[in-house]
């Protein structure tokens, strides 16, 4: 009777919790104070948009800026071109800014989901209507900042590039040229995915009630 009461007790003495309480803990200060500097660093940004001045790298949608010197007989054109402007023109200055505001709500975003998922994981709770929730809501996010913030700094970039005239096109010409070789889908398949994982949570949420009923 004694030794049965003993294996009884066991499996609660060994019952270990995901991830402990301290590295929890940890993970939550650290998103927390990532999200306090990359915040301010990305503040700082938007104010030298507007303040002066800004070292940018613009795209070269053209063929006229070649590159000589090259050995084997090699021919090439310049892409891109790094340059340093005192005061940004209005207009680009502000699709800047909206560009790096919405990088840094992605930024946000995720740091926000490590934050949830070491709160839930330290007490073993993972599967809540609010972890549905801000899985679908962050994995949203990221697919419209995967989205919009490209299309934004595209023609951002293009259009001070024909302003300081370095592409030598008219206003314009150049968009496609850049989008199709700088657009990244990195953010945009991460959200939708992260849309799909609220999917699974919901799921397990359900499957964690069926589970509580039979006990």
């Amino acid at each position: 009777m004694m030794k049965l009461a003993k294996d009884t007790a066991r499996p609660q003495n060994d019952e270990k919790k995901i991830v402990s309480r301290t590295d929890a803990v940890f993970l939550m200060i650290a998103s927390a104070a990532a999200a306090v500097l990359t915040t301010f660093m990305s503040v700082k940004g938007i104010v030298g948009y507007f303040t002066g001045p800004v070292t940018l790298e613009l795209p070269l949608a053209t063929r006229n800026q070649t590159a000589g010197g090259l050995e084997l007989e090699s021919t090439g054109h310049y892409t891109t071109l790094e340059a340093t402007i005192p005061d940004l023109p209005s207009g680009p200055d502000e699709l800047l800014s909206w560009v790096a505001a919405l990088n840094q709500i992605g930024v946000l975003a995720i740091l926000t989901l490590v934050f949830l998922l070491a709160y839930r994981l330290r007490s073993a709770v993972l599967f809540t209507a609010g972890s549905v929730w801000i899985v679908g809501v962050c994995g949203a996010i990221l697919a419209l900042v995967g989205t919009v913030g490209p299309i934004l700094d595209g023609l951002a970039l293009n259009r001070l590039a024909e302003m300081i005239a370095a592409n030598g096109r008219t206003p314009g010409e150049s968009y496609v040229f850049y989008f199709s070789a700088q657009f990244n889908v990195g953010p945009l398949m991460l959200g939708l995915v992260l849309v799909l994982v609220a999917g699974v949570f919901q799921y397990g949420r359900r499957l964690q009630k069926d589970t509580e009923g039979l006990v």
